[in-house]
């Protein structure tokens, strides 16, 4: 099996908070993620799949397809919005952390990437920062 992976960068705004909170709770809890005007960041978003080279090609899955998916799927709906405002599938009830954003884009792209030929959806990897990042394995995990 070989792994394909491509990487697309967007900005984003986000709050972390929970209303039935006190500022002081949220602030001990989400910290600078709390602040009540918003707070962004440049995400990196990394997606990989997973499958044998075509024998004509040589691609696992043609990258230019794969960002094109990525920017079509999730990028340009994101870039420069506020995920608890702008973005209508991230739902209200859920905080906007990386790791809730993961299963979000999964499902964003999953149906798309698969259908693209033969290589399958393996993770998507978010790097919030560039020292926090999740990763993500769709919900059976790592296969």
């Amino acid at each position: 099996m070989l792994y394909l992976t491509r990487r697309e960068t967007f900005n984003a705004a986000h709050k972390l908070h929970v209303a039935e909170w006190s500022d002081e709770e949220n602030r001990s809890v989400f910290g600078k993620c709390s602040n009540r005007n918003w707070h962004g960041h440049n995400y990196e978003l990394f997606v990989t799949v997973a499958g044998q080279p075509d024998p004509v090609t040589g691609f696992v899955m043609d990258a230019k397809l794969l960002s094109n998916i990525m920017k079509e799927e999730i990028v340009d709906q994101v870039d420069h919005q506020n995920f608890n405002l702008d973005v209508s599938w991230v739902p209200k009830n859920i905080q906007p952390t990386t790791e809730n954003l993961l299963v979000l884009f999964w499902k964003q792209i999953e149906e798309r990437v698969n259908n693209a030929g033969k290589a399958k959806l393996y993770s998507i990897r978010l790097h919030e920062t560039e020292n926090i990042y999740a990763e993500y394995f769709g919900p059976n995990g790592r296969k």
